[in-house]
């Protein structure tokens, strides 16, 4: 069983958007694997019932014994549920529809938002970044993984309305911080699925740099056909095609990740 301790404890963190389509598990692989190769343990946690980190990072669901559901209900050790991927440094925790159970079994269990902060909490000392992938709705998984986590990654599609339920994730950050976890940071606004060529994207950019300020990643994803193909071959952009302009952005994500310190506790707060 893969186990190194890391000399810091893991930062985790969470890829959250209740809007789906908008990258969110195109960011949760590929920021992964740019960490990883850049030498960080790294942890991928799938905590989305449709699986599609599981898959789309070469895992075949079906053959699975084990998954995130069965280390949240409590019959397997977290330990057990890692598997390696094709990147030595990276390490997944996968999932499978059964996950949907999790939310209509712990519906009345007492520290039902915790179950994942305490499954996590063993393996910290692992890793040096654990990401979470979150569903594309604010359910109790999404309240899961951001009590978990340390800070919050916002994937912002440039496209029509992308501003318009940002506001609402937002309120659920604060209301985490206030009732759940504290410490919980906005790790940054990444603006993706970019297409220079239009004028909503620039002004949605625009936008989001006025509004959000330096919350918001210098790095944008571009739309990008390669970065789009990747999932259905089960491999992170940086295994598929290394010289795409999406894998230089993830990699461009990742060095502004470890060099800002915007994990490191530099975040701003969102009032």
């Amino acid at each position: 069983m893969f186990c190194v301790k890391s000399p810091h404890m893991a930062h985790i963190m969470c890829i959250s958007n209740q809007k789906g389509g908008v990258g969110k598990t195109t960011t949760a692989i590929n920021l992964s694997a740019a960490l990883a190769a850049s030498e960080k343990n790294t942890l991928i946690v799938d905590c989305d019932p449709q699986a599609n980190a599981t898959t789309g990072i070469g895992i075949d669901k079906n053959s699975l014994k084990d998954t995130l559901y069965h280390g949240m209900i409590g019959r397997a050790d977290p330990e057990q549920l890692i598997l390696n991927t094709e990147i030595r440094t990276l390490k997944i925790i996968p999932s499978r529809v059964e996950l949907i159970g999790f939310e209509v079994e712990m519906m009345s269990t007492p520290g039902r938002e915790k179950v994942l902060k305490k499954l996590l909490h063993h393996l910290r000392d692992s890793f040096e970044y654990i990401v979470l992938d979150c569903p594309p709705s604010l359910s109790l998984l999404t309240i899961n993984a951001m009590t978990a986590a340390d800070s919050v990654l916002i994937p912002l599609q440039c496209e029509f309305y992308a501003l318009e339920g940002l506001g609402q994730l937002l309120q659920t950050v604060k209301r985490i911080r206030q009732h759940l976890n504290p410490k919980l940071k906005i790790a940054g606004i990444l603006l993706t699925m970019f297409d220079k060529r239009t004028n909503l994207s620039h002004q949605v950019a625009e936008d989001a740099e006025r509004y959000f300020k330096d919350l918001v990643f210098k790095t944008i994803v571009p739309r990008n056909v390669r970065l789009g193909e990747a999932p259905s071959f089960g491999k992170p952009i940086l295994l598929y095609d290394a010289t795409s302009a999406g894998a230089e952005s993830y990699l461009n994500l990742a060095k502004e990740i470890l060099n800002n310190n915007r994990s490191s506790g530099q975040l701003q707060k969102v009032d």
